[in-house]
């Protein structure tokens, strides 16, 4: 018992001695810290059965932060590494674009320069093994297959890869590199003097690959853009100033931070951005949050551009990341950010709201599908900076142009066919049995898209995995996304013979927002 009771002590000693080292701005209420410490200690200590102490610390860090707000979360080590990743702009591994296909690994693309094509690894290579461990037909899961492929930079990777025409299968050792991340999903100029860019997210390399496409688009006779950030959950706060710059004018407000004990931390335009002068539209949806309402939000307050699409998500909340030395990390919210104009675009998330089923609730109140249904209260009403018109916050960023989301083409068989996976797998069975094929006869992207049709003889492909996959068949949904369905296999296609860049060029010909887009800008109207 007495050495129960020194093991609390030395904690309570300890952990009152190393506080103050962890930041200047953390303050301690050291009773409340003798509280918990002495919790934790007495259980270690004194609890009838073993426990597992990392774990028992982890479940009261998240315990508490869930007492806060939806964005606070704690992450572990091998969490917060994942979570980077897509944000710093590279991994280490060998350097494929892969699917699962019937329990195999199938190679739908190498990247260029990288490790796997230079060893000569080809698209529509299977790989079965990985350092002599079988990876194929065990049912290992994906994230498992990925930890074999990813490694740190300079270490070897032994492949076994089977190849059509090949009768026995090849080996091929590959020593894993850096591999890049681009946050840039799509940049081509969609119509005469108009380009479009797509950023799925805002990283450390989000700005460059944003200046890099703007700039190549602009040789190409660009003088208006579309800049779609739909989908676009967010990221890093200053690649979201740094792209908001490209589009505003020296000392223009981008947008600015506050807190209870954090000041405010105004973010202005630099200047010298590259695109200050052409016609501008963004594209949000639902889905477009976080840094996405930064830029969104600041290229509406100015009167700079044109909104199009649905009401964003509402995420106004800015986290500070805090470090523990086992690589674990807090993301704790610590202020609010604020429009040009003085909108906070969070949604409510206190007591009596439900913010997880938010979206759920948008579309069930008919928000999706009707501009009337969505109302403000006065007291959430601002006026833009240059023209004074009226906007709003509270909840999201409201765009000039409402687009209803497509319910004809998007049924309920359509949504089963995605959910398990049909259209993928049909993609899949595609590009393995014919990608030789279609890259002889189109052998350039802009033939491929004049001529290539999705034949009723695909499509059987497509019911037929849909019965394996128990999806129930409906004659009339199934006409109603015909369509739809023919795009998007058209479009999955291309992007597996070249680029993601070439996916958007034909999905893009059913998005309702990019043809709102396209219209605003080619009846030349200005704000």
């Amino acid at each position: 018992m007495k050495r129960s009771l020194l093991v609390v002590l030395f904690f309570i000693l300890h952990f009152s001695f190393v506080i103050p080292c962890v930041a200047q701005s953390i303050e301690v209420n050291m009773g409340q810290m003798r509280k918990l410490i002495m919790a934790e200690g007495a259980i270690t200590s004194l609890y009838v059965d073993d426990v597992d102490e990392d774990k028992l610390v982890e479940a009261g860090i998240s315990a508490m932060l869930k007492e806060l707000d939806p964005h606070s979360t704690y992450n572990n080590a091998e969490e917060v590494k994942k979570l980077n990743e897509p944000l710093q702009g590279n991994f280490e591994g060998i350097g494929v674009q892969f699917n699962i296909a019937e329990d195999t690994l199938l190679v739908i693309q190498t990247v260029s320069g990288g490790p796997s094509q230079r060893v000569g690894i080809l698209a529509g290579d299977r790989i079965i093994s990985v350092n002599d461990t079988a990876i194929a037909g065990v049912k290992m899961s994906r994230e498992d297959i990925m930890k074999r492929l990813r490694g740190p930079k300079g270490t070897e990777a032994r492949l076994g890869v089977v190849r059509r025409g090949v009768k026995e299968p090849m080996t091929f050792v590959v020593t894993r590199d850096k591999i890049p991340v681009n946050t840039l999903e799509a940049a081509y100029m969609i119509a005469p003097k108009i380009g479009y860019i797509r950023l799925g997210s805002f990283g450390q390399t989000s700005h460059d690959e944003v200046v890099d496409a703007m700039d190549k688009l602009q040789k190409r006779g660009m003088q208006d853009l579309i800049l779609d950030l739909q989908d676009n959950g967010g990221g890093y706060l200053q690649a979201a100033v740094d792209i908001a710059n490209e589009f505003l004018e020296a000392g223009q407000l981008i947008v600015y931070t506050e807190g209870r004990r954090v000041p405010r931390q105004e973010f202005e335009a630099p200047g010298g951005g590259r695109f200050r002068k052409g016609r501008l539209v963004v594209l949000v949806n639902e889905y477009s949050a976080s840094a996405s309402e930064i830029v969104t939000g600041a290229i509406q307050d100015w009167d700079r551009g044109y909104v199009v699409g649905r009401r964003s998500f509402g995420k106004g909340l800015v986290q500070r990341p805090i470090p523990f030395p086992d690589g674990s990390m807090i993301r704790l919210t610590v202020a609010h950010y604020y429009t040009p104009s003085g909108r906070c675009v969070q949604k409510p998330y206190g007591e009596g709201t439900d913010y997880q089923k938010d979206l759920l609730n948008r579309f069930n109140k008919g928000e999706m599908s009707s501009a009337d249904s969505i109302h403000f209260p006065d007291s959430l009403k601002y006026a833009t900076k240059v023209l004074g018109r009226t906007v709003y916050g509270g909840g999201g960023i409201m765009p000039d142009c409402f687009v209803p989301i497509d319910t004809i083409s998007y049924t309920k068989y359509h949504r089963e066919l995605v959910a398990k996976g049909v259209i993928n797998q049909a993609n899949l069975y595609f590009i393995d049995n014919y990608r030789k094929q279609w890259e002889k006869k189109y052998p350039t992207f802009a033939k491929f898209e004049k001529q290539f049709e999705v034949t009723d003889e695909m499509l059987d492909v497509v019911l037929k995995k849909a019965e394996e996959a128990k999806v129930k068949f409906d004659e009339e949904a199934y006409r109603a996304s015909l369509p739809l369905l023919r795009t998007q296999l058209k479009a999955l296609i291309a992007r597996d013979l070249w680029e993601m860049s070439n996916y958007f060029e034909i999905i893009n010909t059913t998005n309702e927002s990019v043809r709102a887009a396209l219209d605003y800008l080619n009846k030349n109207i200005s704000l």
